[in-house]
């Protein structure tokens, strides 16, 4: 059974950093053969977005406009481990993280929550100003 464990988040002030990381478990072949992987969040009231997503089988990746410039999805196969490093943070990206793995997102779909078929339990980020 495939797992995905989130650690790293925490509470910081606006301007600082945090690393997430996604501890992947149970699937056979590592993550370099995953497909897709991405970081999701979602803040009270508001709907799940797509903050980054990464194709783990050649490097391709892809954000939000909201993160660009400010955070980096990578992963380390050897650890099977997924990371998302938030740098510049604000306020606004206050939320729960989500990581989640998809075996048939495209490039065209790979920051859609849909695609995803394995999700983690969340890790919060609090930002405070």
């Amino acid at each position: 059974q495939l797992q995905l464990v989130e650690s790293g988040g925490g509470s910081v002030q606006a301007g600082g950093s945090l690393r997430l990381s996604c501890a992947v478990s149970g699937y056979t072949y590592g993550i370099y053969y995953m497909n897709y992987m991405g970081w999701f969040r979602q803040a009270p009231g508001k709907k799940r977005e797509g903050v980054a997503a990464i194709y783990t089988g050649g490097g391709s990746t892809g954000y939000a406009d909201s993160v660009k410039g400010r955070f980096t999805i990578s992963q380390d196969n050897a650890k099977n481990t997924l990371y998302l490093q938030m740098n510049s943070l604000k306020p606004e990206d206050t939320a729960m993280y989500y990581c989640a793995a998809s075996s048939r997102a495209s490039l065209a779909t790979m920051m859609d929550g849909e695609e995803y078929n394995y999700w983690g339990q969340g890790t919060q980020v609090t930002v405070s100003s």
